[in-house]
């Protein structure tokens, strides 16, 4: 399909609307993108959001693509790992793959937002700020928009010939799109919240292990820690939101003694590396997470939903980002052999949708797995097994974590179905062992080899 001098509107400007205008703008196409916030690249547009995020293999791919791979490179700090800390301050490092080369990196949104921004306009993009998307209209396609910047803001409309909305999670489009017949959404809130704690740089050095994603569970709840660039960390307590009096959740943060001194005792390496520990828990703002599911993602060959606002999903398996950017990736590649707007909209919605609901289903999962799991040592067992059987069978038994981050030629539902069979096998083969080596390798592998396809 020819999609040279075509307009295009793009509503969101975050990493998912930037990254798709550097890629159609890059084939000539007139694109046009409507961001609510200001311009970030001005001003700070990024209160209340997660600071930095895990970038894998499906979001480098993404980069690639737009040929942005070595402009992107300075920004990922790596991280090979995690390091787990028990409450009595003993430490373990897990690798996340059985390889080297299987990393995971973090990444600061501002400026990852900005470089794809920067790119979008290299590319041709037209960039519109501070315009606020109140509503669609699908019969007329029209766009109700709000000039932020007014005084006092003033409303109007703007006719859209093709739309793709990137405006995430709380969608506007995505809302009236649910109003029609055949359109279906569900919007899942998790009964946990989630609060950032800065963790400055001691000595202009980081404070902890740097190549690591650092997790602190306990069961129920946990905190992590993310190194940034800079030598600081940005760390995150999820835990729920409501609970009954005796169990941990944000209702013991109207008492902020008590939620203090739990914090102190909880994590107890932590406030010596956050020196206004009390004051960022008194005044950092809580967020919410969830889940959103469509059954469709378009409407003809009108409107087209990507990223979050078509499939948001919870932050556990650091594949939000990386996702929405396989989407464009996706979206692109079907623009090489789409017959017309409507066929690559529906061959879009109909790839995509079950690999989005597949992510969302184990990104729920590696929440059970980071804040609880990961403390039985028959998990690390387990994980042992299945790095000797990826060692001996790297065609047949590769582990479900390392599917979803490091193989991006692996469907996400393709590793929901394999990673089941897998965890049965695991659980059967390890259930009355404690070592590895009191284990039959061999066995297993015969048996993983008739259970499992190669790749």
């Amino acid at each position: 399909m020819n999609v040279r001098d075509q307009a295009i509107t793009i509503l969101g400007a975050g990493l998912t609307g930037s990254l798709l205008a550097v890629l159609l703008a890059k084939r000539g196409m007139r694109v046009l993108v409507i961001e609510r916030q200001a311009d970030p690249r001005v001003v700070d547009a990024y209160a209340g959001r997660s600071i930095n995020l895990a970038m894998a293999a499906r979001g480098l791919n993404g980069l690639q693509r737009a040929g942005l791979s070595d402009a992107v490179a300075p920004l990922l700090y790596p991280m090979p790992g995690r390091l787990l800390h028990a409450i009595d301050g003993a430490l373990q490092f897990q690798p996340y793959g059985s390889s080297s080369h299987e990393i995971n990196y973090s990444v600061s949104r501002a400026a990852l937002n900005r470089l794809l921004l920067d790119a979008a306009e290299q590319a041709g993009a037209e960039l519109r700020f501070g315009q606020r998307c109140v509503d669609y209209d699908p019969h007329q396609h029209k766009l109700v928009l709000e000039h932020q910047s007014g005084l006092p803001p003033y409303r109007y409309e703007l006719q859209v010939e093709r739309l793709i909305a990137a405006d995430g999670a709380g969608s506007p489009v995505r809302r009236a799109l649910g109003q029609l017949p055949g359109f279906e959404f569900e919007e899942a809130l998790l009964d946990h919240l989630y609060q950032e704690i800065a963790i400055p740089p001691a000595d202009g050095t980081f404070a902890m292990r740097a190549d690591a994603l650092h997790i602190w569970p306990r069961g129920g709840y946990m905190f992590i820690a993310l190194p940034n660039p800079g030598g600081d960390f940005t760390g995150t307590l999820f835990m729920r939101k409501h609970a009954p009096a005796d169990t941990p959740s944000f209702d013991w943060w109207s008492d902020q003694r008590t939620a203090h001194a739990w914090f102190a005792e909880t994590f107890p390496d932590v406030p010596s590396i956050v020196p206004d520990l009390d004051e960022q828990l008194s005044n950092n703002p809580t967020g919410v997470m969830g889940t959103i599911r469509c059954n469709r993602w378009h409407l003809d060959d009108r409107v087209l939903l990507i990223g979050d606002a078509a499939h948001a999903i919870v932050p556990f398996h650091g594949q939000g980002m990386n996702a929405a950017f396989e989407d464009c990736a996706e979206l692109d590649r079907l623009l090489e052999t789409a017959e017309n707007w409507r066929d690559l909209f529906a061959r879009f919605s109909e790839a995509r949708v079950p690999n989005a609901n597949a992510i969302a289903t184990m990104a729920l999962e590696n929440y059970v797995e980071m804040r609880d799991t990961v403390r039985d040592p028959k998990f690390h067992l387990k994980k042992a097994l299945a790095f000797e059987l990826e060692r001996r069978l790297p065609e047949s038994f590769i582990p479900r974590y390392s599917m979803v981050m490091f193989h991006a030629e692996i469907p996400y539902a393709v590793a929901l179905a394999r990673g089941e069979t897998q965890s049965a096998l695991l659980t059967r083969w390890t259930k009355d062992h404690d070592a590895l080596d009191t284990i039959d390798l061999a066995l297993c592998a015969q048996e993983a080899q008739q259970a499992l396809p190669a790749l």
